[in-house]
């Protein structure tokens, strides 16, 4: 069973950029959106068949993904990213926008229960963040953003991680916020992180959960390759 950890946040608050001090020759992320990375990354190369060390794979079909996270290549690594999650469904929500009743909206939320339950069946030693968009509903709840009510009302998504971290700008700081406001899904085990905010890094929120869990890893750049 993989260690799963849902990062939370609006657009422009951290959540691509968190990743910039990941080694990419021990990461896959798989995006939603092709759009460049807001960090220098000449070592993140795109992942295909003929470049099986590579970091970076663009889809937002379901199928894809789950076709991917089998992969033994895939398996190898030691992180794997989800970045802009919620597009996978917002993307086929417009292309089947034509299409009337609410079957459409059953099938979409099925799209994220897929991709979720196989990430989490996924060897113990990888890691997978999921990167994801908020909403705030008029009670001033903060939540991930999904498609329909189907995931909200009958499975909830940030039930099935035991880590949920949340973007935070403060006085320019882009930080994580680590404990649960009230009005959030943030959590973390008791002890894991020392700090309510800390460093928008996820390299540094790795290693916390490997030292948690007691993970043996390969050790990280502090810079990402320029």
């Amino acid at each position: 069973m993989s260690i799963m950890t849902l990062i939370l946040g609006e657009s422009g608050t951290g959540k691509t950029t968190s990743l910039r001090h990941l080694d990419p020759a021990q990461t896959l992320l798989i995006r939603s959106i092709a759009k460049p990375l807001p960090f220098k990354s000449a070592g993140w190369q795109n992942f295909n068949t003929d470049n099986p060390q590579g970091s970076i794979y663009t889809t937002d079909q379901s199928a894809t993904v789950c076709k991917l996270l089998q992969s033994p290549y895939v398996q190898q690594k030691q992180i794997i990213v989800l970045d802009d999650f919620q597009y996978i469904m917002a993307n086929e929500f417009f292309r089947r926008s034509h299409e009337k009743g609410f079957e459409k909206f059953a099938e979409i939320g099925r799209l994220a229960f897929d991709i979720i339950n196989l990430a989490q069946s996924l060897p113990d030693h990888i890691r997978v963040y999921f990167l994801w968009h908020t909403e705030t509903d008029a009670f001033g709840k903060t939540k991930a953003k999904t498609v329909g009510k189907m995931l909200d009302e009958k499975y909830t998504p940030e039930g099935v991680f035991t880590i949920a971290l949340k973007t935070v700008v403060n006085q320019g700081q882009y930080q994580f916020a680590t404990r649960n406001s009230g009005n959030d899904t943030v959590k973390a085990p008791i002890g894991m992180f020392e700090h309510e905010l800390i460093d928008n890094d996820l390299a540094e929120v790795d290693r916390a959960i490997c030292d948690f869990y007691d993970i043996p890893t390969q050790p990280q750049t502090t810079e990402t390759t320029q």
